[in-house]
C-alpha cells in the first residue's frame, strides 16, 4: 500500500504540471515542471516520505525499461535518422559539452558559496 501512496502521489504531481502548463500556456514540459513542485515541496518538508521513496526506488529499479520505446523509435525512423545524421550529430555534440560546461560552472558557483558560507563570509562574486 506504501507504493501505491508513493506513485499516486508522484502521478498527481505530474498532472498539476502538466493542468498547470495547459492553462498558463507556458513553454515547459508539464512532467518537468511537477518534478520541479515536487523538488520544491520534498525541500520544505526535509526529507522524502517513506511512500515516495518506496515508489522512487521500484521505478529507478526498472529504469532500463523506460528506454524500450525510444529503441523502437530509432528502428522505426531509422531512414530519416539516417538521412539528417549530420544535423543531429551536431545537436548531440554541442548539447552535451553546453551541459558540461553548464555543470562545471555551477559546482564551482556552488563549492565557493558552501566555502564561504562555512567560513562566516559572503560568498564573493567572482
Amino acid at each position: 500500500m506504501n507504493f501505491l501512496n508513493g506513485i499516486t502521489l508522484l502521478l498527481v504531481y505530474q498532472l498539476v504540471g502538466e493542468v498547470t502548463v495547459r492553462l498558463l500556456d507556458v513553454p515547459i514540459p508539464g512532467p518537468v515542471l511537477g518534478m520541479v513542485m515536487l523538488f520544491v515541496t520534498l525541500l520544505i518538508r526535509g526529507q522524502a516520505p517513506e511512500s515516495v521513496d518506496q515508489a522512487s526506488s521500484a521505478l529507478l529499479s526498472h529504469l532500463s525499461l523506460l528506454f524500450v520505446p525510444a529503441g523502437v523509435g530509432m528502428m522505426v525512423h531509422f531512414d530519416r535518422i539516417a538521412e539528417e545524421w549530420v544535423p543531429i550529430t551536431l545537436a548531440l555534440l554541442l548539447s552535451t559539452i553546453i551541459t558540461m560546461v553548464a555543470t562545471a560552472l555551477i559546482m564551482q558557483l556552488t563549492s565557493r558559496w558552501l566555502v564561504g558560507a562555512r567560513q562566516g563570509k559572503e560568498p564573493d562574486g567572482d
